[in-house]
C-alpha cells in the first residue's frame, strides 16, 4: 500500500478493492465507496496527527457528521489498489470539512470515480460531547488546507 504527500496539500491513500466490493451490475457497490474512504481517511488521521505529534485525536476519538458522494464513473473490481486523495477545506472550532476524489491517474489524463465531502467532529468519548481542536490538531489540519470538492451536480 502506497500513501504519500504530492506538493499540493493532499494526502493520497492507494487502498485496495475487494471482490465482495461488486454488485450484480458489475461495478463497486455505492455503499462501498464509503468503506473506501473511511480507510483512506484513518490513514490519513494517522499521518497527519502522528506527524503533528498530536496524539489527543487518537485517544479522544472522532465523529463523521456528514458525507456526500456524487459519482461520476463506474469502477470495477481490479487488483491494483485505487487512489484517493484527501485534503481539508474547511477548518472550525470542534470540526473540520474534508474533501476527497476516487481516482486513478492515466496516459489520457485521470479517471475520477467519485468526489465527496465530509464534516468531521473531534469527540471526547469519556464526556460524550464535542471538544474543540487543539492548536497542535489546527495546525495538522492546517499543512492540507485546500478548496472545495468540484462537485458538479449542486445547485
Amino acid at each position: 500500500m502506497n500513501e504519500h504527500q504530492s506538493a499540493s496539500p493532499r494526502f493520497t491513500a492507494d487502498v485496495g478493492l475487494r471482490w465482495g466490493d461488486m454488485d450484480s451490475l458489475g461495478h463497486v457497490n455505492n455503499v462501498q465507496y464509503h468503506r473506501l474512504l473511511e480507510e483512506a481517511r484513518i490513514r490519513a488521521f494517522s499521518h497527519w496527527f502522528d506527524a503533528s505529534g498530536s496524539e489527543r485525536m487518537r485517544r479522544s476519538g472522532v465523529l463523521l457528521a456528514r458525507q456526500e458522494i456524487e459519482f461520476l464513473s463506474q469502477l470495477v473490481y481490479r487488483p491494483e489498489p485505487v487512489g484517493i486523495e484527501m485534503w481539508v477545506t474547511h477548518i472550525g472550532g470542534a470540526s473540520w470539512e474534508m474533501a476527497y476524489e476516487i481516482g486513478d491517474p492515466g496516459p489520457d489524463g485521470e479517471t475520477v470515480y467519485a468526489r465527496a465531502e465530509s464534516t468531521v467532529v473531534a469527540f471526547d468519548m469519556a464526556a460524550q460531547r464535542p471538544r474543540r481542536l487543539s492548536e497542535d490538531e489546527r495546525a495538522a489540519l492546517a499543512d492540507y488546507l485546500g478548496g472545495p470538492a468540484q462537485m458538479r451536480r449542486r445547485r
